[in-house]
């Protein structure tokens, strides 16, 4: 019974395993069923991907070579920015600041009134040296006159020198006479006090003659004379001219007080203050003039075909719908490092080949909104067409 029993319960375990088989047979049949269709599925879809590959390949060298093709002409740096001419406006004279009329960002135009310091001083100044002018030329008359009226009196003073030395010589020789008869006649026809008297009058008239002789000595050179009081003319005239020096820089300085525009522009770095005190050669504001042009530091390999007059395109980086086009004015003879404060000494030291930069002017030919400012120093990014190239 038992042994009857064992056997049919591993008849009914026989009969579960063969339907277990039974079961796993279909699954993987069922697996490799589903691996089929997905391996056809992928055979199917390959030669779409391959096709998808080659156009993608296809368009991306074709843009490429569209690209190169486009752009082989072109050169461009983002080491670029606007420039301008800015002027300082500095007072030639110093004084307190009474006037003011301008302010930050104001567009100017030349020979507007920008300022004007306290001229009393150099008013007072410009008088003085009105008056002393005057004086000058005064004297410088005077000195006329006077060479005018020397043109006759020292011929005059000749004259009369040569007519008192006649006189002194005729008395010299009454006197002589005199001396002589009272020294010869006998004692007792004289008198002592008349011999002393002839001969004190000899010694005068041979002083007087004397006298009379360096008179006209003294008045013999005429054209001497009359050339030293010309002299008198040239000094004063120099003084005269020195005088209106002084009044030339007084009204100068007068004038200085009022500082006024030398070039249209606006107003910038304004640092003045009505009722300041101002030295001369202070910087108090700056204006910037409306030309503005673009400095592009191109590598020094990419100006090889760039010559002045070549078109260029800009974008400005502060407003992107702003397009600008300008053409090549003028490549700089020396790269930026040339001209730093500090160029660098190539023949010491290991050497490191850096690629240099070098400035390149650009001019704005159209593209300008005068509402919308453009700054100098703004970033700009050119880009120069170099397909007309010129080798002359």
């Amino acid at each position: 019974m038992a042994e009857n029993g064992g056997s049919g319960d591993d008849k009914d375990q026989d009969q579960s395993d063969a339907k277990s088989d039974g079961n796993s047979g279909g699954d993987d049949k069922k697996v490799r069923e589903q691996e089929e269709k997905r391996e056809q599925s992928r055979q199917k879809a390959r030669p779409w991907v391959r096709l998808g590959l080659i156009l993608f390949v296809i368009v991306v060298v074709v843009g490429g070579f569209f690209y190169w093709w486009t752009t082989r002409f072109e050169e461009s740096t983002d080491d670029a920015f606007t420039a301008g001419r800015t002027i300082t406006i500095a007072p030639h004279v110093s004084g307190y600041v009474t006037e003011l009329d301008v302010n930050d960002n104001e567009f100017v135009h030349q020979g507007q009134v920008l300022l004007r310091i306290d001229p009393r001083n150099y008013q007072a100044s410009r008088d003085q040296a009105a008056a002393t002018m005057q004086q000058a030329r005064g004297q410088l008359e005077g000195a006329k006159y006077q060479v005018d009226v020397a043109k006759k009196n020292f011929p005059g003073a000749l004259k009369q020198a040569q007519g008192q030395l006649q006189i002194a010589q005729a008395n010299e020789i009454n006197a002589e006479t005199e001396y002589k008869r009272q020294h010869n006649i006998a004692h007792a026809a004289t008198t002592q006090q008349a011999i002393d008297q002839s001969t004190a009058g000899l010694k005068q008239a041979q002083g007087q003659v004397l006298q009379a002789e360096g008179n006209v000595e003294q008045a013999t050179p005429i054209q001497s004379n009359i050339g030293n009081a010309s002299t008198r003319i040239t000094q004063q005239a120099g003084s005269l001219a020195q005088a209106q020096a002084q009044l030339d820089t007084a009204n100068l300085d007068l004038e200085w007080t009022v500082i006024r525009a030398p070039h249209d522009g606006w107003i910038s770095q304004r640092n003045v203050e009505r009722g300041n005190y101002v030295q001369a050669a202070q910087s108090l504001f700056s204006i910037v003039e409306p030309e503005v042009w673009i400095t592009a530091n191109f590598k020094e390999t990419q100006i090889d075909d760039m010559r002045p007059g070549q078109p260029v395109k800009i974008s400005v980086d502060a407003y992107p719908e702003l397009k600008l086009e300008g053409h090549v004015d003028s490549i700089q003879n020396g790269s930026g490092a040339a001209f730093s404060a500090f160029p660098p000494e190539n023949a010491t030291g290991n050497f490191v080949k850096i690629v240099q930069r070098v400035p390149v002017k650009i001019i704005i030919d159209a593209g300008l909104n005068p509402n919308i400012p453009l700054p100098i120093g703004a970033s700009v990014e050119p880009t120069v067409n170099t397909k007309s190239v010129s080798r002359k």
